[in-house]
C-alpha cells in the first residue's frame, strides 16, 4: 500500500533463507554427488543443466559456494550449460527483442563464471512454438528441448529426435514426461503402485523405451528438496549410472552431443504454443485467467517507457517482474503441479499475488512519471 514512497519490490531476506535452504539440502550435496558419478565412470555420466541468470545471481550473491561447486562440475567436460531468458521469463510471446536481450544476458553470464558458450537453448518451462525454434537459429543455436506431448507426438513419440519445422536445422529433444516424473513426482509417494523405485527397476523401464532417446529434464530440487534425502532419492542417484551404463545398448550424452551425433527423424510441429506444465501441457498455468492476461499485458504496456527512461535501476525492476513464476501465483488451476511449488508461494491467494503485483505495476509507473 506504500505507492510512490516504497520502490523496494523484492524480499532479499526471504530469498536468502530459500536459497540457503535450498543450497543446503539440494544444490550441494546433488552437486558433489554428481561430480563422484562422473569420476567414477571417467565421464561417461553426464549431466545438462538449465539454470536461469536470476537464479545464478541470487546462488553468487547469496550462497558463492554453490557456484563454486558448479565451476567444478563445468571443468569435468561431462556437463553442459544450457542457454535461456535470464529473468526465466514468457517475453519470446510478448516482445522479441526482450526475449533476444534476455537470451543475451544469460550467455554472457554462463561465459563470465563458466567459460561457456551454449549451443542447445531451454525455454522457461518448455515453452515452445516454431517461431521460437525460428528465433533462436538466427541467435545461433543448434537444438532446442521441448515436451513430449502425447497428442503431437503418439505415446512413444518422443523417443525420435525431431527437427524444428520452419528452420534450417534446429534439431528438437522432447522430455519424456513419463519416465522424468516418475522421478521428479512419484518417487516419494507411497501411494503410487511401483512405489518403492529403485534405480534398477527405473533402468528396465528406460530400456523397453521405444525409440533411440530417452530425454530426462526434471527439476534439480528433485534432489533432497521435493524428494528429502530420508526418501532415498540420493541413493537412486548413486546407483543409476552403474545400471545404466552396465547395458551396453545404452549411452548417456548431453543433449548439445545428441544433436552433434544424430539427423533428425521427423518434423516437430505443433499447431500453438506447448509447456511441460499440467496436465494441459499449454501456457494456461501462466495465462489462462482474466488477472494472469491482465497483468501480463500491463507489464510488457510499460516496456518502451522504462527503456527509454535509461534508468538502470528501473529496468531491472522491469526485468524481473518478467519472471514467470510471479503469473504461476495468480493462477486459479488446481493441479498435481502446483502442490510442489506451493511451499515457495509467498501470497496468501492467486488474487492477491494479482493485486500487490498490480501495485507494483503502478508504483513503478509512477515512478516513470515526472513529480
Amino acid at each position: 500500500m506504500d505507492i510512490e514512497n516504497n520502490h523496494s519490490y523484492f524480499d532479499d531476506e526471504q530469498n536468502r533463507a530459500i536459497i540457503k535452504k535450498v543450497a543446503e539440502k539440494c544444490y550441494l550435496p546433488a552437486n558433489q554427488t554428481i561430480y563422484q558419478l562422473i569420476q567414477e565412470t571417467q565421464g561417461r555420466f553426464r549431466v545438462a543443466y538449465s539454470i536461469s541468470g536470476v537464479a545464478l545471481e541470487q546462488l553468487e550473491r547469496f550462497y558463492p559456494a554453490v557456484i563454486d561447486s558448479f565451476q567444478r562440475l563445468a571443468q569435468t567436460g561431462a556437463v553442459e550449460f544450457l542457454a535461456e531468458t535470464y529473468y526465466h521469463s514468457l517475453a519470446i510471446i510478448f516482445s522479441p527483442g526482450e526475449f533476444c536481450e534476455q537470451v543475451n544476458k544469460h550467455l554472457e553470464t554462463l561465459n563470465r563464471l563458466f567459460g561457456l558458450r551454449p549451443t542447445t537453448f531451454r525455454n522457461t518451462e518448455l515453452a515452445y512454438h516454431d517461431y521460437l525454434a525460428q528465433q533462436i537459429e538466427q541467435m545461433g543455436f543448434k537444438a532446442v528441448l521441448a515436451e513430449g506431448v502425447d497428442w503431437l507426438v503418439g505415446e512413444n513419440g518422443s523417443g525420435k529426435l525431431y527437427k524444428a519445422s520452419g528452420t534450417k536445422n534446429v534439431k528438437v529433444l522432447l522430455r519424456h514426461y513419463r519416465l522424468s516424473d516418475d522421478i521428479a513426482f512419484r518417487f516419494s509417494s507411497s501411494k503410487w503402485q511401483e512405489y518403492p523405485l529403485y534405480a534398477d527397476k527405473w533402468a528396465k523401464w528406460v530400456r523397453a523405451t521405444p525409440g533411440p532417446l530417452v530425454n530426462i529434464f526434471i527439476d534439480y530440487e528433485t534432489f533432497g528438496e521435493h524428494h528429502w534425502d530420508t526418501s532415498g532419492i540420493f541413493a537412486f542417484l548413486k546407483y543409476l549410472p552403474q545400471v545404466l551404463l552396465s547395458s551396453p545398448e545404452i549411452e548417456i550424452l548431453t543433449p548439445g552431443e545428441i544433436a552433434n551425433k544424430y539427423e533428425p527423424m521427423a518434423e516437430f510441429a505443433p499447431p500453438h504454443w506447448i509447456s511441460w506444465a499440467d496436465t494441459e501441457r499449454d501456457l494456461s498455468a501462466w495465462l489462462g485467467n482474466d488477472m494472469q492476461r491482465d497483468a501480463m499485458e500491463r507489464l510488457y504496456q510499460l516496456e518502451s517507457r522504462v527503456k527509454a527512461s535509461q534508468d538502470a535501476g528501473l529496468i531491472e525492476d522491469w526485468r524481473k517482474l518478467t519472471t514467470s513464476d510471479h503469473f504461476y501465483y495468480m493462477s486459479t488451476k488446481h493441479a498435481g503441479d502446483a502442490e510442489v511449488h506451493n511451499y515457495f508461494n509467498p501470497h496468501q491467494s492467486p488474487h492477491f499475488a494479482y493485486a500487490t503485483f498490480m501495485r507494483i505495476l503502478n508504483d513503478l509507473e509512477a515512478r516513470l512519471s515526472p513529480s
